[in-house]
Protein backbone atom coordinates (compact mmCIF):
# COMPACT_ATOMS: atom_id res chain seq x y z
CA UNK A 1 0.00 0.00 0.00
CA UNK A 2 1.11 3.52 -0.78
CA UNK A 3 -0.39 6.41 1.17
CA UNK A 4 -0.33 9.81 -0.53
CA UNK A 5 -0.85 12.86 1.68
CA UNK A 6 -1.34 16.08 -0.24
CA UNK A 7 -2.24 19.64 0.60
CA UNK A 8 -1.02 23.18 0.82
CA UNK A 9 2.30 23.82 2.55
CA UNK A 10 2.19 24.00 6.38
CA UNK A 11 -0.92 21.86 6.88
CA UNK A 12 0.87 19.19 8.91
CA UNK A 13 1.47 16.63 6.16
CA UNK A 14 5.01 15.83 7.26
CA UNK A 15 3.99 15.59 10.94
CA UNK A 16 1.16 13.26 9.93
CA UNK A 17 3.52 11.11 7.85
CA UNK A 18 5.89 10.92 10.83
CA UNK A 19 3.05 9.81 13.11
CA UNK A 20 1.89 7.20 10.58
CA UNK A 21 5.47 5.91 10.41
CA UNK A 22 5.43 5.50 14.17
CA UNK A 23 2.01 3.77 14.18
CA UNK A 24 2.34 1.46 11.15
CA UNK A 25 6.13 1.27 10.71
CA UNK A 26 5.72 2.43 7.10
CA UNK A 27 8.56 4.68 5.91
CA UNK A 28 7.71 8.04 4.43
CA UNK A 29 9.20 10.27 1.81
CA UNK A 30 8.72 14.00 1.60
CA UNK A 31 8.44 15.24 -1.97
CA UNK A 32 10.17 18.38 -0.75
CA UNK A 33 13.33 16.28 -0.27
CA UNK A 34 13.16 15.14 -3.89
CA UNK A 35 12.64 18.76 -5.00
CA UNK A 36 15.58 20.07 -3.03
CA UNK A 37 17.78 17.15 -4.06
CA UNK A 38 17.15 17.91 -7.71
CA UNK A 39 17.65 21.66 -7.25
CA UNK A 40 20.88 21.24 -5.28
CA UNK A 41 22.27 18.15 -6.97
CA UNK A 42 21.35 18.29 -10.65
CA UNK A 43 22.97 20.67 -13.08
CA UNK A 44 20.10 19.99 -15.49
CA UNK A 45 17.26 20.74 -13.06
CA UNK A 46 14.93 23.13 -14.87
CA UNK A 47 13.02 24.57 -11.92
CA UNK A 48 13.88 26.53 -8.78
CA UNK A 49 12.51 26.96 -5.26
CA UNK A 50 10.71 30.18 -6.19
CA UNK A 51 8.70 28.58 -9.02
CA UNK A 52 4.98 28.11 -8.40
CA UNK A 53 3.73 24.93 -6.75
CA UNK A 54 1.81 24.13 -9.94
CA UNK A 55 4.95 24.43 -12.08
CA UNK A 56 6.97 22.28 -9.68
CA UNK A 57 4.18 19.69 -9.55
CA UNK A 58 4.35 19.31 -13.33
CA UNK A 59 8.07 18.56 -13.03
CA UNK A 60 7.99 16.32 -9.93
CA UNK A 61 4.78 14.33 -10.32
CA UNK A 62 6.16 11.97 -13.03
CA UNK A 63 9.06 11.11 -10.70
CA UNK A 64 6.74 10.57 -7.74
CA UNK A 65 4.41 8.48 -9.91
CA UNK A 66 7.38 6.27 -10.85
CA UNK A 67 8.30 5.85 -7.18
CA UNK A 68 4.70 4.88 -6.35
CA UNK A 69 4.55 2.34 -9.16
CA UNK A 70 7.90 0.81 -8.18
CA UNK A 71 6.86 0.51 -4.52
CA UNK A 72 3.62 -1.23 -5.53
CA UNK A 73 5.40 -3.55 -7.98
CA UNK A 74 7.81 -4.54 -5.20
CA UNK A 75 5.01 -4.97 -2.65
CA UNK A 76 6.56 -2.27 -0.46
CA UNK A 77 4.53 -0.01 1.79
CA UNK A 78 5.34 3.69 1.56
CA UNK A 79 3.93 7.04 2.64
CA UNK A 80 4.59 10.00 0.35
CA UNK A 81 3.65 13.50 1.42
CA UNK A 82 3.90 16.90 -0.14
CA UNK A 83 2.20 19.84 -1.74
CA UNK A 84 3.23 18.56 -5.19
CA UNK A 85 0.59 15.81 -5.46
CA UNK A 86 -2.09 16.70 -8.00
CA UNK A 87 -5.68 16.25 -6.83
CA UNK A 88 -6.37 13.99 -9.81
CA UNK A 89 -3.35 11.82 -8.96
CA UNK A 90 -5.25 8.52 -9.02
CA UNK A 91 -6.18 9.10 -12.68
CA UNK A 92 -2.50 8.69 -13.53
CA UNK A 93 -2.54 5.01 -12.53
CA UNK A 94 -3.94 1.87 -14.09
CA UNK A 95 -6.62 0.23 -11.87
CA UNK A 96 -4.26 -2.45 -10.53
CA UNK A 97 -2.00 0.31 -9.19
CA UNK A 98 -4.79 2.64 -8.05
CA UNK A 99 -6.33 -0.02 -5.80
CA UNK A 100 -3.06 -0.11 -3.85
CA UNK A 101 -3.06 3.67 -3.22
CA UNK A 102 -4.75 5.54 -0.40
CA UNK A 103 -4.71 9.24 -1.21
CA UNK A 104 -6.15 12.26 0.54
CA UNK A 105 -5.64 15.98 0.94
CA UNK A 106 -5.64 18.23 4.00
CA UNK A 107 -6.77 21.85 3.93
CA UNK A 108 -7.81 24.66 6.24
CA UNK A 109 -11.11 26.53 6.14
CA UNK A 110 -11.18 30.33 6.02
CA UNK A 111 -12.48 30.20 9.58
CA UNK A 112 -9.48 28.17 10.74
CA UNK A 113 -7.02 30.38 8.89
CA UNK A 114 -8.59 33.56 10.31
CA UNK A 115 -8.56 32.30 13.89
CA UNK A 116 -5.40 30.19 13.99
CA UNK A 117 -2.88 31.60 11.54
CA UNK A 118 -0.24 32.52 14.12
CA UNK A 119 -0.95 29.92 16.79
CA UNK A 120 -2.01 27.05 14.55
CA UNK A 121 0.16 27.52 11.49
CA UNK A 122 3.16 29.82 11.78
CA UNK A 123 3.65 28.73 15.39
CA UNK A 124 4.40 25.20 14.15
CA UNK A 125 6.64 25.96 11.17
CA UNK A 126 9.71 24.27 12.60
CA UNK A 127 8.19 21.16 14.21
CA UNK A 128 9.45 18.76 11.55
CA UNK A 129 11.16 20.85 8.87
CA UNK A 130 13.17 24.04 9.20
CA UNK A 131 10.69 26.41 7.52
CA UNK A 132 10.78 30.19 7.72
CA UNK A 133 8.01 32.76 7.56
CA UNK A 134 8.13 34.53 4.19
CA UNK A 135 5.83 36.22 1.67
CA UNK A 136 4.48 32.80 0.64
CA UNK A 137 3.20 32.08 4.15
CA UNK A 138 0.72 34.93 4.53
CA UNK A 139 -2.98 34.75 5.52
CA UNK A 140 -4.50 36.01 2.26
CA UNK A 141 -2.21 33.88 0.12
CA UNK A 142 -3.05 30.83 2.22
CA UNK A 143 -6.80 31.49 1.96
CA UNK A 144 -6.51 31.55 -1.84
CA UNK A 145 -4.39 28.39 -1.96
CA UNK A 146 -6.70 26.45 0.38
CA UNK A 147 -9.80 27.53 -1.55
CA UNK A 148 -8.14 26.43 -4.81
CA UNK A 149 -7.18 23.05 -3.30
CA UNK A 150 -10.69 22.45 -1.97
CA UNK A 151 -12.26 23.35 -5.31
CA UNK A 152 -9.85 21.09 -7.17
CA UNK A 153 -10.48 18.17 -4.78
CA UNK A 154 -14.23 18.55 -5.19
CA UNK A 155 -13.90 18.68 -8.98
CA UNK A 156 -11.70 15.56 -9.05
CA UNK A 157 -13.65 13.71 -6.32
CA UNK A 158 -10.44 13.46 -4.29
CA UNK A 159 -10.74 12.74 -0.57
CA UNK A 160 -10.44 16.08 1.19
CA UNK A 161 -10.29 16.81 4.90
CA UNK A 162 -10.89 20.43 5.86
CA UNK A 163 -9.74 21.56 9.29
CA UNK A 164 -12.42 23.91 10.58
CA UNK A 165 -11.61 24.75 14.21
CA UNK A 166 -9.67 22.19 16.29
CA UNK A 167 -6.63 20.75 14.52
CA UNK A 168 -5.95 17.94 17.01
CA UNK A 169 -9.54 16.74 17.18
CA UNK A 170 -10.09 16.97 13.45
CA UNK A 171 -6.83 15.26 12.50
CA UNK A 172 -7.74 12.45 14.91
CA UNK A 173 -10.67 11.78 12.57
CA UNK A 174 -8.23 11.58 9.66
CA UNK A 175 -6.09 9.03 11.51
CA UNK A 176 -9.24 7.01 12.24
CA UNK A 177 -10.23 7.13 8.55
CA UNK A 178 -6.75 5.90 7.57
CA UNK A 179 -6.89 3.13 10.16
CA UNK A 180 -10.32 2.03 8.95
CA UNK A 181 -9.07 1.94 5.34
CA UNK A 182 -5.98 -0.05 6.28
CA UNK A 183 -7.90 -2.52 8.44
CA UNK A 184 -10.50 -2.90 5.69
CA UNK A 185 -7.93 -4.26 3.28
CA UNK A 186 -7.88 -8.06 3.05
CA UNK A 187 -4.14 -8.16 2.37
CA UNK A 188 -3.08 -5.43 4.81
CA UNK A 189 -0.04 -6.98 6.40
CA UNK A 190 1.15 -3.76 7.89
Amino acid sequence: MVILIGGVSCTGKTAMAQKLLEIYKIPYLSINLIKMGLIRGSQTCDFKVTDSDDDITVKLWPIVKGIVMTAIENNQHLIIEGCYIPTNCLEAFEPDYAKEILSFFIGFSDHYLSNNFESGITGHLKEIENKVLDDYIQPENFKKMHAKLKESCMKCHAKYFEIESDYLVETTAIYQWIDDKIKGRDDANI
